[in-house]
């Protein structure tokens, strides 16, 4: 049987198609610079330790600097079973990474695990979440100095909630700012939820009056017109948010960001360290990367090896701080 001519054109258009196909399957493969990476996620699937490692995964693999990834999720001991796993099986984790955020500084201080970032090797943070206080749009709080001057008069009015235990990072980060604003933090009237979302709703229904939260979880409610924001815990104003104050412009210099990042195995290679943050680098200039990034809301917040270790440091010392003086260490 004989093709026609119009038929010859499309197989070979389609022979020229796929050509091309593989051809191009061949330089993602040639350019990959790690062949296979694993994901240790200290949570459960759909929070956001999951996010974080799936996303970075993502931006991997489709821009082509890592060949192939894989995930596995251990939930418990507030991240602390999967920090002991990484630890007591090291010798054969040398191609994983673990997600953590702030929360392994603060449980490390508050012994809610015996291990601290210490006792892992940081390899880099890479994206951040600032946080905010934020007010039900209907609410005669018009600015985080109405605020400060209705604590000032009566602290116990004035019922901030958040999406962590007292002592936890919301209750931090409200106590933060009141204490940036010249205020006493240990009096904060902490209302702890068990998440953000409940949190948000009892800020909605008028149970508490503020809420300490992350600036991603609040940002498209405020677009919505249904919470007002007092400010952002960033340095300088945001591109997204220009018209959103930082809690320095505000009136409480106070900065603060939730960072995201990898950790390596105890005993991980400085030749391996440097492979996995160089590739981390080089994947936050990549379009796969910003397609991400700019679907989740996050803000880069890159900081490789030793300047990652000196930030956990600080972080430490500064957190450590502020619950030594609210009484929860």
């Amino acid at each position: 049987m004989s093709m026609n001519a119009s038929a010859v054109r499309v197989v070979r258009q389609g022979l020229t198609v796929a050509a091309a196909a593989l051809c191009g399957l061949l330089q993602v493969a040639a350019a990959a610079e790690i062949e296979e990476m694993h994901f240790l996620i200290p949570g459960g699937a759909g929070g956001g330790w999951d996010g974080t490692a799936r996303g970075v995964g993502e931006a991997l693999t489709k821009s082509g600097l890592v060949g192939s990834v894989s995930y596995e999720n251990m939930s418990g001991g507030g991240g602390g079973k999967a920090i002991a796993y990484l630890i007591e099986t090291a010798e054969k984790q040398q191609g994983t990474l673990m997600v953590n955020s702030t929360p392994i500084v603060i449980r490390s201080l508050q012994k809610v695990f015996p291990q601290s970032f210490r006792d892992l090797t940081p390899v880099a943070s890479v994206i951040g979440d600032y946080a905010a206080l934020v007010v039900h749009s209907d609410s005669s709080i018009q600015d985080l100095g109405d605020l400060v001057t209705r604590y000032e008069e009566d602290p116990r009015s004035v019922a901030i909630g958040g999406g962590s235990v007292a002592g936890g990072m919301d209750h931090l980060v409200a106590a933060m700012i009141m204490r940036a604003a010249g205020a006493k933090p240990s009096d904060v009237k902490y209302v702890p939820y068990d998440a953000g979302g409940k949190a948000m709703a009892g800020l909605l229904s008028g149970e508490i009056q503020a809420l300490s939260t992350g600036f991603g979880e609040a940002i498209e409610l405020s677009r919505q017109d249904q919470v007002r924001i007092l400010c952002v815990t960033a340095a300088e104003p945001l591109a997204d948010a220009a018209d959103v104050p930082t809690c320095k412009d505000a009136g409480a210099d106070a900065e603060f960001v939730n960072w995201r990042g990898f950790f390596g195995a105890p005993g991980l290679s400085e030749e391996q360290a440097g492979a996995y943050f160089t590739v981390l680098g080089k994947m936050r200039e990549t379009p796969e990367w910003e397609a991400v990034r700019a679907r989740n809301g996050w803000v880069n917040t890159f900081l490789p090896g030793d300047a990652f270790v000196k930030f956990l440091e600080a972080q430490e010392q500064e957190i450590g701080d502020l619950m030594r003086e609210l009484g929860f260490l």
